[in-house]
């Protein structure tokens, strides 16, 4: 994204009235850990967020992968708007709302398949969250990690793909969703909720791409990549210090 384009955001928030501001977390506000519970917002980041989320006329959401009980730790007493598990989650007003009907009895088919990848693929692990089931190869062999979520990936196509769920192959973890779900579900919720006049949607993940195609017909938004790789979003950033520069020109 050269000057001229950021120039044009910055206008284009500056003038809207009603505006949205989609942000995810890792890999977009803070850099990933070996140990998720260190990705820790900085001081100067959260003041920035306090800042966005005072601007009269100004909707900011940090939408996730992550677990609700995990995000809100991470983001400690910051009064912002959470959209969790790849919108499976939300959070409003501090208060959760499951947009899903929480019942997850296909977690009994797919809890073995992931404990064999981890039993396969040494420094992997299993997390459960409500409404989704996620194997990690962060802190696994490199090598070894890639292979493994390839096997694990058609492995669970057979099992859970043909009765209406989504595999996500994400950044150096697989998880599997509720079909109906998604960030992408999320945001068109959003906008079906109210009439923005600015939308900025920022992330970094395969995860993320769903979010940046349903914006991809809204003239007035802002989609944009983080790192290298193709995608959906009309914009893309090199690396995360370019997102923390966007959010001081805005918040400001």
């Amino acid at each position: 994204m050269d000057k001229k384009e950021i120039d044009n955001l910055i206008s284009g928030y500056r003038a809207a009235a009603n505006r949205l501001v989609l942000l995810d977390y890792d890999g977009t506000l803070v850099a990933f850990e070996q140990i998720p519970s260190n990705a820790r917002l900085p001081q100067y980041l959260n003041d920035l967020l306090e800042g966005l989320i005072m601007n009269p006329g100004t909707k900011v959401f940090v939408i996730t992968g992550r677990a609700s009980a995990d995000i809100e730790v991470m983001l400690d007493h910051l009064q912002i708007s959470i959209i969790a598990e790849h919108g499976s989650m939300i959070r409003e007003g501090g208060i959760w709302k499951n947009l899903t009907s929480g019942f997850c009895p296909w977690k009994k088919s797919v809890i073995p398949i992931m404990k064999k990848a981890v039993a396969d693929c040494p420094g992997s692990f299993l997390e459960e969250k409500k409404c989704s089931l996620a194997w990690h190869y962060r802190n696994a062999d490199l090598r070894s990690g890639i292979v493994h979520s390839r096997n694990l990936i058609r492995n669970l196509g057979e099992t859970v793909l043909p009765k209406g769920f989504k595999v996500l192959d994400g950044n150096k973890v697989v998880e599997v969703i509720p079909g109906d779900t998604g960030k992408g579900k999320a945001v068109m919720m959003l906008r079906g909720q109210d009439k923005y006049d600015f939308i900025l949607a920022i992330g970094d993940d395969k995860t993320d791409e769903e979010m940046f195609m349903c914006l991809s017909d809204d003239a007035s938004s802002y989609t944009i990549k983080v790192g290298p790789g193709k995608s959906h979003a009309k914009f893309g950033f090199e690396s995360i210090d370019e997102v923390i520069s966007l959010l001081k020109q805005l918040s400001g």
